[in-house]
Order: structure tokens, then sequence, then C-alpha cells
């Protein structure tokens, strides 16, 4: 892993990338640079992770190690939550027989938590001769060890459904289940058995299943549904179509819908986060927008190009704050009152918050399914009053042998039940399975919320609150995402 998946993503030309590598404002030379003369300050004034990561794969291409290392610590700098990248610089590092670059970045991963067995790795020959190396790999392995108290709940019909979003009627004590594929929302039974409840029909014009929000005090449950290829009733004409449809929890029935604005350009509504009295909010994956639900419409909240891929959504529960995370930036908040997004205070020495896909509010902490992580793992936030600052940080289960692809959930009670081996990876990029005998049932997961609970856990705030002018992920203010919409303010 790590060195050959993180150069090999992107295949672009070359005149593309030399025309991002030049140092951060200033305009682009005529003629262009040769990557093979780049220096380090060049490099490190890129600010594309895109552009890096091809610079990165011609590097490695070529046998020219040391620049890949340069663009790696770069991509470093800018992608501080991704384990990927960390693990490709270490294994850049070995390639060159630099022992103590590569042992100090394997040696600060194991203290963040990452689990790895390089034993065996081909590329890490010229580091492995040493006790040293032992002792980094063996504290690696043991991160790998399965941990905590969970398991799997109930088991999901086998089939071509591609499960992924899960809701809470506390009212009723049922669990629900969205369908990707055929666009359904099912009653779960105890034993995994599951009894139609919202069918997509000409009247709801329901598409496929992203996510779901039920807020029981309204009797409402919010749906995110995208026309996606994979929905099994698609129609050209309705390709990249998107909304929030609202339905009756108790009974089913369409209350109300609201849908995107045609504008051309495809969309994918993949998360939501609801609170009392209509205060919606949906995330498009694909866009990197967040949308409230304000006078009737969805509207723009947050966007920023930064932002990688927008994941999970959490509201606080006094409705006050709106967190969000995006895949490999980490976890931030919005003040929805002062319409400010703000970082999350932690020490990221000690904690990784990249990787995460389901992200959920629980008794003033937040809760996240790290899929991107290695170990994978459900990790219990704790914030201080303001909710801006992570006191401690618990593993409730990780390493776990069912987590084959942890992605999305519901809380229920105490417990967080999550889809432990999503389906996406079977299908194709046209919707369809690869191979409808690969398809596994899909198992539900459940963690203890409260697992631990009065454990010191790892204490991740810093020791005072910096502040200064632009954002680095983990400390001070927020500044990759913009925020500010009227529909915020």
């Amino acid at each position: 892993m790590g060195i050959k998946r993180i150069l090999c993503v992107f295949a672009f030309g070359l005149a593309a990338t030399v025309a991002c590598a030049q140092p951060a404002g200033k305009p682009a030379a005529a003629p262009a640079l040769d990557p093979a003369t780049l220096t380090e300050a060049q490099i490190s004034g890129m600010q594309v992770p895109q552009a890096l990561f091809r610079l990165g794969a011609m590097y490695k291409q070529s046998g020219d190690y040391k620049r890949m290392s340069w663009t790696l610590q770069r991509l470093s700098a800018l992608m501080p939550n991704s384990g990927d990248v960390h693990l490709a610089l270490a294994t850049a590092y070995a390639l060159q027989g630099e022992k103590s670059k590569a042992y100090d970045t394997l040696l600060a991963m194991q203290k963040q938590g990452y689990g790895y067995d390089l034993a065996e790795d081909p590329n890490f020959a010229k580091v492995a001769d040493t006790k040293v190396w032992t002792y980094i790999n063996d504290g690696l392995k043991a991160n790998l060890k399965p941990f905590g108290e969970g398991k799997v709940a109930f088991t999901l019909p086998k089939g071509d459904y591609l499960f992924e979003s899960l809701a809470w009627d506390p009212k009723r004590k049922q669990l629900l289940v969205g369908s990707v594929r055929d666009g359904k929302i099912s009653l779960v039974g105890k034993d995994g058995r599951l009894q139609d409840f919202i069918t997509p029909d000409a009247q709801n014009g329901l598409w496929s299943v992203y996510a779901m929000a039920a807020v029981p005090q309204d009797d409402a449950l919010y749906v995110a549904s995208t026309a996606s290829v994979y929905f099994k009733g698609f129609s050209q004409s309705d390709f990249g179509k998107a909304g929030v449809f609202k339905f009756s929890l108790s009974s089913g029935k369409l209350v109300d819908k609201y849908l995107l604005s045609s504008d051309g350009q495809p969309h994918t509504l993949s998360s939501i986060a609801a609170g009392r009295n209509g205060l919606v909010f949906a995330a498009d994956g694909l866009r990197n927008v967040i949308y409230r639900l304000d006078g009737g419409a969805l509207k723009p909240t947050i966007a920023n190009p930064k932002l990688s891929s927008l994941r999970g959504l959490a509201l606080s529960g006094n409705g006050g704050t709106l967190y969000f995370a995006d895949y490999a930036m980490g976890v931030f908040g919005v003040d929805l009152a002062a319409g400010k997004a703000f970082d999350l205070q932690y020490d990221p020495a000690q904690l990784v918050l990249g990787g995460i896909d389901g992200l959920y509010w629980y008794d003033n902490t937040l809760v996240a399914i790290e899929n991107g992580m290695s170990p994978r793992r459900v990790m219990r936030l704790s914030l201080d009053a303001s909710g801006r600052r992570i006191t401690k940080a618990m593993p409730l289960d990780a390493s776990n042998p069912e987590f084959k692809l942890p992605t999305y959930g519901a809380i229920a009670d105490d417990g967080l039940y999550f889809v432990a081996n999503s389906q996406k990876g079977a299908y194709g990029e046209y919707g369809s399975p690869k191979d409808d005998a690969q398809l596994q049932a899909v198992n539900v997961f459940r963690s203890n919320l409260r697992f631990a609970w009065d454990e010191a856990g790892t204490v991740t705030a810093p020791a005072a609150a910096p502040v200064i002018s632009r954002s680095t992920p983990g400390h001070g203010r927020f500044s990759n995402v913009e925020g500010g919409s009227q529909s915020v303010n």
C-alpha cells in the first residue's frame, strides 16, 4: 500500500504539471520549468495537491526519489490527516536508505494510532536491518490488534441492494435502512428481515437513498436522494438531479421535497443532518457544497475549492453548531448563529481526523467512523463547553475483522449502528455489480457509545489555544472554508 496507492492515482500530462509547479502567488514562467530540475524550494511552494500527486508519480517512474520525497513532504503539509501520504513519504525515505527520516516518520504515525505490518515490505529493505526498525514495526503492528466490545447486531439480506444509510425511530424503537440501488426505505426486524416502508413512485419521485435523518419530535424523516447511475430506475433525463425528501416518520407518507436547481452539473447529496423545526443540512460530496433548507429551498451555505470530499454532517444537541467532515482535511464546525466556520482544536501529533465517512453527535461528543484510517475504527471525541476543542479521544472499536468498509449509520439510544462492510467496491463505474456472485450480505455493527466513558482516553487539546491568521488543521481559526450566506445568518 502507500507509495503505489498514492503515486499512481493521477495520470495527467507533463504540461499540466509543470504549469502548476510555480511558487505560490507568482505567475507561470515561460518557458515552463522541467520537473527534473525543480528545486526543493519550488516544490514546497506548490499549493495544489493534484499537481503534487502528478509530479510525485513522474518522479517515482523516473526513479528520482529525492524529488519524490520533497513532493511528499509538501503533500504531508497540505494533507496532514492522510495516512497514505505519510506512509508514502516514509517509503520514499526508505528507498533512499535515509533511516533516520524513515524512522521518525513512522514513529510519529505510530503515536497517532496508525497500524501497519511492514516486515515483509520490500520497499523498506534498506532500513530494515536494525533493532530500531524491529521496535518501530512491532509498535505499528500492535496498533493493528482488535480493540473494543462492539459486535455485529444483525445481517441484512444478501443481494443487489447497496445499503448505505440507516436511521432510528425512537418512538417505535425501529431501525430504517435505505438502498442506493432500488431507492427503497425499509423497516429492519431484529433478525435483519426487511419490510417495505417507502418505495419510489411517480408521486414521491425518490431516487437512490444515500442518507437519512430522523427528527421524531416533528414526525419527520429527511432523505438525501440522488438520481445516480446506481439507481435501478435511473433515467438519463434525471442524471445529476438531487434533493431532500421529507416523509412522515410514523406513516412514510411524502410531506414535501426540495430539489436542487438544475445548473447543468451533476450533484450527489451523500450526507444529511437535521434538527427540530426544519433545521436541515445536506452535503454534496461531488461538488463539495453544504446546503441548508431555507424558505422551502436548498441554499448553498458552505463551499470552498480547497475541500477534497465532504462526508459526514452532525448537528450539536442545541442545534447551534454544524460539524462536518472532509475526507482529507479533517473535521470542522460552523457557528450557525454567527455564520462563521472554525477549526476544531486538538493535538494532531496524537490524533488523526482524516478518512472519516460517518460523523454523529452524542452527549457532547462527536463520534466518527474512520474507514480511511489504518486500522479502520470508530472514535469518540469529547468536546469542551465551547464545542470547539477536543479534550480527549477514545476508540470505541478498532481493527475489528468485520470492518471491511464501514461507512454510515445512526445512533439508537446508547449505540451506534452502522454498515460494517459496504458493498460499494463491488459495483462498477456504470452502477451495476461487477459480479453478482461476489456481493456479500451486509453486516450492521453496533458500537457502545458509553464504552470506557469515565476513562481518561488520549488528551488531545493543546495546552493553550493559539491565535493565528490562517488555518492549520488542529489549530486556530478556520479559513479554508467560507461560510456566511443569508441562510446561515
